[in-house]
């Protein structure tokens, strides 16, 4: 078995005294899946074979990572204490120039969808900060106590936002709050354009909406622009991840209705793909007729 901290260990034995699994079998699913022990046993058996085996997971569950969590604190501590700015002032608060010695150090950079998903395992309340209640809370989440584990969780999670959608939503979703600017409740349209292109751009980590055959993040930014850069709210916001999925999928439109509920600005620039840039018009019904 490959060295795994004491923490990782104990979850590694969790997981076996619950599935009969191997070990092996065991630390693979709990590497994907964060060293959430729970997270993982539903990943490896599901659905649970039983109501009833699952309330005993959970009783079990509840009481062993509250025992084995509580001792990473320490260590998690006196990490935090390192990267503080203002240790008399903030005792509880690494700042900017804090965070951006703690990035480097985990070897995450400012410029990738990983630096959000940092930010969304420690719940920063905005960029460019960290508290001490979330990076103590959100590395013991992961069985994570030392700068060498967060190199390797960060690596993961990297892997893991490219690769599953569920884990991409979840940052994806996170970057609207952390991103506002303060007192607002949109995003302006430059920070939101800065975002998608960090998102929606593989060499950042992100997931490419540009395809061989549909520039579509370039036609999206365009068609917004030619609107004249309107904020951008919750709901665009996380329906233009759904609707960059959609047409991952299916260039073509063949999921999409005039009838459904996006937002009447994807409905927009369905249009404006199919009228301005593939020279098509809208039939009866919503269906694409090509002239």
């Amino acid at each position: 078995m490959p060295p795994y901290t004491g923490t990782q260990r104990h979850y590694i034995s969790q997981f076996v005294n619950l599935t009969q699994a191997k070990d092996a079998v065991a630390s693979k699913f709990l590497r994907a899946n964060g060293w959430n022990v729970e997270q993982a046993v539903d990943a490896y058996a599901q659905p649970f074979p039983s109501s009833r085996r699952k309330a005993k997971f959970c009783r079990y569950f509840s009481s062993t990572q509250a025992a084995a969590s509580s001792s990473l604190i320490p260590a998690l501590n006196k990490i935090f204490d390192e990267y503080r700015d203002d240790p008399k002032e903030n005792p509880d608060t690494i700042g900017i120039e804090g965070a951006m010695k703690f990035l480097e150090a985990i070897q995450v950079q400012l410029d990738e969808v990983a630096c959000l998903g940092i930010a969304e395992l420690l719940k920063s309340p905005s960029m460019g900060e960290f508290t001490r209640a979330g990076f103590v809370d959100g590395w013991k989440s992961v069985a994570v106590e030392s700068i060498p584990q967060m190199i390797s969780h960060a690596a993961s999670l990297r892997t893991r936002i490219s690769s599953q959608p569920d884990t991409f939503r979840k940052v994806y979703r996170y970057a609207f709050p952390l991103c506002r600017m303060q007192g607002q409740r949109n995003l302006t349209f430059e920070i939101a354009s800065e975002q998608w292109q960090l998102f929606y751009t593989s060499g950042n980590g992100g997931v490419d909406w540009n395809t061989p055959t549909t520039p579509w993040l370039d036609w999206y930014l365009e068609f917004l622009e030619s609107r004249g850069k309107r904020p951008v709210n919750k709901d665009l916001w996380e329906q233009t991840e759904v609707f960059m999925r959609k047409t991952r999928e299916d260039e073509h439109f063949g999921w999409w209705s005039a009838d459904g509920a996006w937002p009447a600005t994807l409905d927009d620039f369905v249009a404006y793909v199919q009228q301005d840039k593939r020279g098509a018009k809208l039939g009866s019904g919503g269906a694409m007729d090509v002239e």
